[in-house]
């Protein structure tokens, strides 16, 4: 359906005012061959869609409403609309990314502001069903001299932020108050039930991931130490702290806040998003998938990177706070991004989607 425009359709999430924001709902985007991008409506209004997640073979997104603390499906129609399936389903607090499994069974969300981590099932037609909430992360730095919660500077509190589906078929989720990735086993009548999890640097703030098909390696993007953490898995199937560096070539400045992290298409290189000095930093993937080395940090085309979309020589990049989506060509060879081609105004863009 995405051939019925004039380009590849993009859906856009967004803070509307119920987080200060200037969006209306779920945007829709034309993204062409030559870079440039045209608005084509809001697909359908809702309160603060920050985060969305397309079902893998129907033409149905998943957004969580970040504010109203709950997540909902919506259903394509026509050629750039959405409209809802289902009522919306209650989540936890700052309900801030969904995730949805490879084979369609699920989709987990995971929350922010009270470290929920909640599995939902999905019926047939891609609807949600059923609800199911994963036992609380424990804080492995508990009782350390000086751990605060970052986000607040009082005591530390699980602070839930995004899930990633495994390529043996496990979820991997991560926490950046208690500086946590866990790993998990996923049952039908249960939901998420603990296999193991990794201790990363107390005050490093793992959020978002990567997983590189070849290696198995797992690359996390730390939000508060601006690092890449490298996480492999052994014979038994644990994941261990491999190796963390800087995600930025040219190190981190006073109030940076790493943001997302992708892969581009030929796994040669990685891209990760750093608000506050405004930059979208590319890594070169080594050693056979296990080592990255910075490479280069570009500016992002406005302000506040919070989320980027990494396509065969394109790089998207939603500016939330100076709403704008950026593009850029990629330079094949070294993974650099070119000059800006073309920036499109629209209110507080949050993520970044290819349509189904």
């Amino acid at each position: 359906m995405a051939g019925d425009i004039d380009g590849t359709l993009i859906w856009v999430g967004a803070y509307t005012a119920d987080s200060d924001g200037h969006g209306m709902g779920i945007g829709a985007v034309a993204a062409r061959e030559d870079g440039s991008l045209s608005w084509l409506g809001t697909a359908v209004e809702a309160p603060s869609p920050s985060f969305l997640a397309v079902h893998p073979t129907l033409p149905v997104v998943y957004a969580v409403a970040e504010a109203a603390q709950s997540v909902r499906a919506y259903r394509r129609t026509g050629v750039s609309g959405l409209e809802p399936l289902g009522g919306a389903w209650p989540a936890g607090a700052a309900a801030c990314h969904v995730a949805v499994d490879p084979s369609a069974r699920f989709i987990v969300v995971t929350c922010w502001g009270d470290g929920n981590v909640l599995l939902f099932g999905l019926d047939d037609d891609g609807g949600i069903t059923s609800r199911f909430a994963a036992p609380p992360a424990k804080d492995p730095h508990a009782g350390v001299d000086g751990g605060l919660d970052i986000a607040t500077g009082g005591a530390r509190v699980s602070r839930a932020h995004a899930s990633l589906m495994l390529d043996d078929g496990r979820i991997m989720t991560t926490d950046l108050g208690c500086d946590l990735v866990r790993v998990w086993n996923y049952f039908p009548d249960t939901g998420l039930l603990h296999d193991h999890e990794v201790a990363l640097p107390m005050g490093s703030g793992p959020r978002h991931m990567v997983q590189h098909p070849l290696a198995d390696a797992v690359f996390v993007v730390t939000e508060y130490s601006i690092e890449v953490a490298v996480l492999l898995p052994g014979a038994d199937g644990r994941f261990v702290l491999h190796r963390r560096g800087p995600a930025t070539a040219g190190g981190a400045a006073d109030g940076d806040a790493a943001a997302e992290i992708a892969l581009s298409p030929d796994h040669r290189f990685v891209y990760a998003g750093i608000r506050g000095s405004n930059r979208v930093s590319v890594l070169a993937v080594e050693g056979s998938g296990t080592r990255l080395r910075p490479v280069a940090d570009v500016p992002s085309g406005g302000d506040w990177p919070r989320h980027h979309l990494v396509r065969d020589g394109w790089l998207l990049v939603a500016n939330e706070r100076s709403s704008q989506v950026s593009t850029f060509t990629l330079d094949r060879s070294t993974g650099i991004p070119g000059d800006v081609l073309d920036q499109l105004e629209t209110g507080s863009p949050t993520a970044l989607l290819v349509a189904l």
